[in-house]
């Protein structure tokens, strides 16, 4: 299984295994567990490379003081042999919950005192909770088994970034967010909205080789490990980077330090706190020296999701450095707090980013007098509206605050980006292509038509210090107006062909080609296909030509950077590196979107990945290996996992098919095509049989007449054999013989597709097996390039289909005037009366129809 599938199974599985338990609790249990593996299998690993075999690991006990010293100088901690996991697994029916509670306890008095910080009490939420697993100790055994074999599949020693221990570590903290309703956002940001802050925060520090990046509401970590991940592709030694991270809530602070440690992230480069942020600033003191040791922490970024209005105490806070120069944020708010308190900890030339409710643009009172002194002191820098209904729990409207200390310009860029997302489920999720748009904009600072202004700080005074993005930036679409002549008498008004401006910038002779004018600011069209004028404008041809040409080369260099550097190849960068590539091709195409054609990318990017991962950490060896294909069946009443067949680990069956495999491919899917084509037959059959045959045949047909019963077929046929011969005997006797033989061919063709596909299934592992490296390196262009490649030479045909849409629908906006509507009801009303007048009938039926003549206008004849 990839990472992907991987992570998916454990959710799946620990789902159901969670019973009544709460989401939000049960996360913490089984992220508890997958920690105290990670930890376990690093100190087998450590113990390994020092030479200890599986027979020396026994010897590991917490009374060889010697050996528990030089472990925990060297990891941080300690674990006795008989408390790893690994030994967990191997007891079988005789582990127990005891087990835990005694390694969790012995943990705790066996960690490092140069790692007590990131270690101590990061399972105290795991062992409380351990009680509620089952209320006999029986049952708690049995619920933490199931954990443990849950998860011992998880590699714990990600290299480069086939990091499957995080991506697991993550999906799951997302996954249980989707299910903790409004308790989810007290430990989880969207990742893509981590990746946004993330990437606005690494665009402004490349360039600097040590970085501090700090996160006073933590939660889970993912905000800060995201920052590092972004801000590591310019910084040479990621080790370069140090992490300091405050969370007030425990069992949530404790997912920070799991997270951040299993990242691989050097303890002696995490520094966290368990504290509420707003009264207790950063570090404030050190533990054993809290007099004398108080140093303030100021850091190159500063990153953070708080609770959104929450209420807080500002009593007694008036000289506090954070809030004195600017004002308290109300008791009953604290969004200006958290703001304030992250501008105060960021350096000269650092920056912050703050997920905020949109509320805190255009509140009055304290809020307004805070707004009004970020403005004056020139430190709002940036506010980026986001999608409603992004966060787990709540709808509430949210933005994106970025402030600094120092900045060069005045402005302030207000970007609207609450209308790029897709539905994902209940939520609404920031594509790959959102993001970016956003990222580019707020490094570029550009003014763009309907997604983001650069306003000046007098416009803003003008304004009364209200950031209310509608005020600056109006991104909702243009209203369909109607012309009142044109809807009267016909033609196509020239404003609204003038609203189509790009396509005549860019096919400057299509608009003649397309409109005959007139000296009337209405225009006809001039021809009667306005797809085919279009397609053959030589305008349009030179477009798709000039685009065709702009990717001339593209496949190869793609080849070149994919398929033959595919083991050296700088995963984490190669996308940026694709990106900057398309978008350097498609800087003198006009029309194209860009940021399109990189969704296109990133659609694709992530099998790619995954598949470069999986070469470089397993070598290219690893093309031709198949892994048993795991399905869930139930057997018994339990569901059980089983193998069916078997899958490519990197190569698709499916893809090796019917490129290699493909006599034997299309030949059983012509099997499978006759087969579909069947029950098709049998409709016909049954559609061509009168009433009386219907009748005849019923009990050879379902009770609705939609299906025969084949079983029930022959018996019929030898029954009106021997009954006397007449037409419709034999036109009956005929019809079910076709059913009797398609039920034949059927029967054969499903038993000869049975027999085929397993033939075909094991030839394949067995061509997968055996490929040559050019074959791999064929398969790998077709899963990876052709498919994207189709995609962005698609573009042109997409941007030319998408006029034809528009002129046609400006055409028929006006094809039915009024005038021609009015005629035509005027001339249907004189022909009815004309039809009146030939009608005849008694006294009351002719004095109903010259009523009716009446209204139709006409004048009655007495």
């Amino acid at each position: 299984m990839n990472k992907q599938q991987l992570a998916n199974k454990i959710w799946e599985s620990a789902n159901k295994m969670r019973s009544k338990i709460e989401a939000n609790e049960y996360k913490d249990y089984i992220l508890g567990f997958i920690f105290y593996k990670y930890l376990s299998d690093k100190e087998v690993k450590f113990l390994k490379d020092e030479g200890y075999d599986d027979e020396l690991l026994k010897t590991v006990t917490e009374e060889d003081e010697e050996t528990v010293e030089y472990i925990q100088k060297n990891i941080g901690y300690f674990i006795g042999y008989n408390d790893l996991f690994s030994t967990w697994l191997d007891m079988g029916k005789d582990f127990s919950v005891d087990n835990v509670t005694t390694a969790l306890s012995a943990f705790s008095r066996l960690i490092s005192s140069t790692h007590k910080k990131v270690f101590d009490k990061v399972f105290d939420t795991l062992e409380t909770g351990l009680s509620k697993l089952g209320d006999t100790s029986g049952a708690r055994t049995k619920a933490i088994s199931g954990l443990l074999q849950l998860i011992k599949d998880i590699p714990m020693d990600g290299k480069q970034d086939y990091d499957v221990l995080g991506f697991v570590y993550e999906y799951l903290i997302e996954k249980f967010a989707s299910n903790a309703g409004k308790k989810a956002g007290e430990f989880y940001t969207p990742h893509e909205v981590s990746v946004l802050m993330s990437e606005i925060v690494a665009e402004h520090l490349k360039g600097k080789d040590e970085i501090k990046i700090y996160d006073p509401t933590s939660g889970s970590g993912s905000l800060l490990i995201n920052i590092g991940k972004s801000v590591s592709k310019y910084v040479t030694n990621s080790d370069n980077i140090k992490y300091y991270a405050q969370e007030l809530k425990e069992n949530t602070y404790n997912l920070t330090r799991m997270n951040l440690v299993m990242r691989g992230i050097k303890p002696s480069n995490i520094t966290t706190r368990c504290g509420d942020t707003l009264e207790e600033d950063w570090p404030y003191f050190d533990d054993s020296n809290p007099s004398e040791t108080y140093e303030p922490l100021y850091v190159d970024a500063v990153v953070s999701n708080p609770p959104y209005s929450q209420p807080w105490d500002p009593s007694g806070k008036e000289a506090d450095p954070r809030y004195a120069r600017f004002g308290l944020a109300p008791k009953g708010k604290a969004d200006y707090a958290f703001l304030l308190h992250d501008l105060y900890h960021i350096r000269p030339e650092g920056i912050m980013t703050i997920v905020l409710p949109h509320g805190v643009l255009f509140r009055g009172g304290e809020e307004g007098i805070i707004r009004k002194n970020l403005i004056e002191n020139n430190h709002i820098d940036t506010i980026i509206g986001l999608p409603a209904n992004i966060f787990f729990g709540t709808g509430i409207p949210t933005i994106i605050m970025i402030l600094k200390q120092m900045r060069d310009n005045n402005d302030v860029l207000i970007i609207d980006a609450s209308k790029g997302f897709v539905k994902d489920g209940k939520n609404n999720k920031l594509r790959a292509s959102d993001i970016k748009r956003i990222v580019d904009t707020v490094s570029s600072r550009t003014s763009v038509p309907k997604f983001s202004k650069v306003v000046s700080r007098e416009e803003i005074r003008q304004n009364d210090y209200n950031l209310n993005i509608p005020r600056y930036v109006d991104s909702s679409e243009s209203a369909e107006t109607w012309d009142i002549y044109a809807s009267m008498f016909g033609g196509i008004p020239v404003n609204e062909v003038d609203g189509l401006v790009e396509y005549w910038n860019a096919f400057p002779n299509l608009r003649e080609e397309l409109f005959k004018t007139s000296d009337t600011p209405y225009l006809q069209l001039a021809c009667d296909d306005i797809k085919s004028a279009i397609c053959k404008s030589n305008d349009v041809i030179k477009f798709e030509q000039a685009y065709e040409q702009a990717f001339n080369g593209f496949e190869d260099h793609l080849r070149k950077e994919l398929i033959e550097n595919a083991e050296t190849v700088e995963v984490s960068k190669e996308e940026t590196a694709i990106s900057e590539n398309i978008f350097a091709r498609l800087a003198d195409i006009q029309l194209v979107d860009k940021y399109e054609a990189y969704q296109l990318l990133d659609d694709e990017w992530g099998k790619i990945a995954v598949d470069l991962e999986i070469i470089q950490t397993e070598g290219f060896e690893a093309t031709r290996k198949v892994d048993p294909n795991i399905v869930i069946k139930k057997k018994d009443g339990k569901e059980q996992e089983t193998q069916e067949g078997w899958v490519g680990h990197v190569i698709p069956f499916e893809l090796v098919q019917p490129t290699l495999l493909c006599e034997e491919y299309n030949a059983l899917k012509a099997k499978e095509r006759c087969l579909a084509e069947i029950p098709s037959e049998y409709e016909q059959i049954i559609e061509d049989m009168t009433e009386d045959e219907k009748e005849t045949c019923k009990e050879q047909l379902t009770e609705d007449n939609s299906a025969f019963i084949i079983k029930e077929i022959s018996k019929k046929i030898k029954a009106l054999k021997s009954e006397p011969k007449s037409d419709e005997t034999l036109a009956l006797i005929e019809k079910l013989s076709k059913v009797e033989a398609f039920s034949k061919e059927e029967k054969a063709l499903k038993s000869q597709i049975k027999t085929e596909t397993a033939e075909l299934h094991a030839k394949t592992k067995t061509t997968i097996e055996g490929l040559s490296d050019e074959e791999v390196k064929t398969l790998l262009e077709i899963k990876w390039i052709k498919s994207l490649v189709d995609n962005l030479y698609s573009i042109p045909s997409t941007i030319v289909n998408g006029l034809v849409s528009k002129i046609t629908a400006l055409a028929k906006k006006y094809d039915n005037t009024y005038f021609d509507i009015e005629t035509e009801i005027s001339e249907t009303e004189k022909e009815l009366c004309s039809m009146i007048d030939d009608l005849c009938g008694n006294e009351f039926d002719m004095k109903g129809l010259g009523e009716f003549k009446k209204l139709l206008g006409g004048v009655q004849n007495d």
